[in-house]
């Protein structure tokens, strides 16, 4: 019999190690040995304020009460991200997470509406959005039992201030069992049998030893690189924003439920607005930007006073050649950084920690397991990796050297092919069940400019005056239920308000 995980050890707190461990304890509870090792001292980065809707699912997979865990983490709901001065200077459109219309007779709803749409029949893509409008207007709501309704399903994320959701698991991981030791890692032992690790000496003369260990130490890679020496494949060609800054400040106007990521000569700067403050950064690359440019770019971006001082971030975009080695897990920023554009990094560490539940080890560490535990994890961070590409790509600016680069760069193949199928028929295909669907390539590629030459030869089947009579009727529904949601300061202010500090 094959003998099992008995104890586990993860290597450094903030949202990685916090969120595995919280994972963990829910679905072991006492059955193994948890301990979260973690510096005071060394700090996390901490600045991943913006999620996706899957965050939901870990959510319920702990069973947090979501009106608590909102004004926990003094969080505001995300509807979309809106993109200004990508495409062009002066433009903007928003990429939500809603779908566009309704499908009709199976086939996709923006054929439909590109046949007239290029015809200039039809308004733009997002009047058929409702997330999109309620996002412009303010508005919010959860999903409501009203049958055919737009309203029953509102896809929505959050946005929250990253420490205090560290500081909620953690609570919510102490109380289920897992423990946390204060701690600097001096040196790592390995077996010199096969090179697992075997223990961790601490600082302070602590020896931890384990059957799996889980590095979430950051970039730095503490196991997974500077120990078990795994090697990173370098995207820096295609993705060449390496560094950030942040600072937050107190808001200035009424927070509406979006990201905004507007783009700068270089790079690009975010804002992200939370009950008590608005986060602020500036993601950009350190070929074309200083570090003292990138700063006063921020500043004249922020609509306020900062409240902290900047908080400089450095990264090399790519992934680990493995996010398993041996009996240690990478997860988070250890495994890789593709860059926060779309708020994918909490998702990849939820995915991280789906997949460690699927694969679970027993002792013996099959290499069947870790093999495609590998190749999954590779697969979702080139699927995302390429829908990032895609928004630096599809620009029509040449205003700076940055954007010209970005413009005229090769691309990787399956990113090739996704803008190919859709510039000559308007087709979309999603991939292996990939995180973006057919909404996110549509929302991206249509709001910076790309125009099919055609559209799906079914839709001819219909008379041009019912498909304008159905597209009207899908509008003005849209409308309307937009009409009848409350605004979000109202809906925070009834169900989820966080405490004053």
């Amino acid at each position: 019999m094959l003998q099992h995980v008995n104890k586990v050890v993860i290597l450094g707190g903030g949202s990685a190690g916090w969120m595995t461990a919280a994972a963990i304890s829910k679905v072991f509870g006492n059955k193994l040995d948890l301990t979260l090792i973690e510096s005071e001292a060394v700090g996390t980065v901490s600045v991943g304020e913006a999620t996706i809707p899957q965050i939901s699912l870990f959510n319920n997979l702990l069973g947090l009460d979501e009106n608590e865990f909102v004004k926990k983490t003094k969080g505001t709901f995300k509807l979309g991200i809106e993109f200004a001065n990508w495409k062009e200077k002066g433009h903007s459109y928003m990429h939500p997470f809603g779908t566009f219309g309704t499908n009709m007779d199976a086939i996709q709803f923006h054929h439909y509406w590109l046949k007239m749409f290029l015809k200039g029949d039809a308004p733009d893509l997002t009047k058929y959005s409702l997330l999109c409008q309620a996002a412009y207007k303010g508005k919010f709501c959860r999903p409501q039992a009203i049958k055919n309704s737009p309203l029953s399903s509102i896809p929505y994320a959050f946005h929250f201030d990253a420490t205090l959701y560290a500081k909620y698991l953690r609570e919510f991981a102490e109380a289920r069992g897992a423990k946390r030791i204060e701690g600097k890692v001096q040196d790592v032992f390995t077996r010199s049998s096969d090179g697992f690790i075997d223990s961790l000496l601490l600082e302070d003369g602590q020896r931890i030893n384990a059957d799996l260990f889980i590095d979430c130490s950051g970039f730095k890679g503490l196991l997974i690189e500077q120990t078990l020496k795994t090697g990173y494949e370098d995207w820096g060609h295609w993705l060449p924003c390496d560094r950030a800054v942040a600072m937050p400040c107190k808001a200035a106007k009424e927070n509406y439920p979006y990201t905004v990521s507007t783009a700068q000569d270089a790079g690009w700067t975010w804002r992200i607005p939370l009950q008590h403050r608005v986060g602020n950064g500036y993601v950009y690359p350190s070929r074309f930007v200083s570090d003292e440019q990138a700063l006063e770019t921020l500043k004249g971006q922020m609509e306020n006073e900062p409240l902290n001082k900047p908080n400089f971030l450095k990264w090399q975009t790519g992934r680990r050649k493995q996010m398993w080695n041996k009996n240690c897990i990478a997860i988070g920023l250890s495994a890789g950084f593709i860059e926060p554009l779309e708020s994918t990094g909490l998702h990849l560490i939820q995915t991280a920690i789906s997949r460690l539940m699927g694969f679970f080890p027993h002792q013996g560490f099959n290499q069947v397991d870790i093999d495609v535990f590998n190749k999954q994890t590779q697969l979702e961070m080139e699927q995302i990796r390429d829908f990032i590409i895609l928004h630096y790509k599809l620009t029509d600016r040449e205003d700076t050297e940055f954007w010209r680069y970005v413009k005229n760069m090769d691309v990787p193949k399956g990113l090739e092919e996704k803008l190919a199928l859709y510039a000559t028929n308007g087709r979309i295909f999603r991939q292996d069940n990939e995180l973006f669907d057919e909404t996110s390539w549509l929302a991206v590629m249509h709001g910076q400019g790309l125009r099919p030459e055609g559209y799906h030869p079914l839709v001819d089947t219909f008379e041009e005056a019912e498909v304008e009579r159905r597209l009207k009727h899908i509008e003005s529904v849209i409308a309307k239920s937009v009409d009848t949601m409350p605004t979000q300061q109202s809906f925070i202010d009834q169900y989820c308000a966080a405490m004053a500090d």
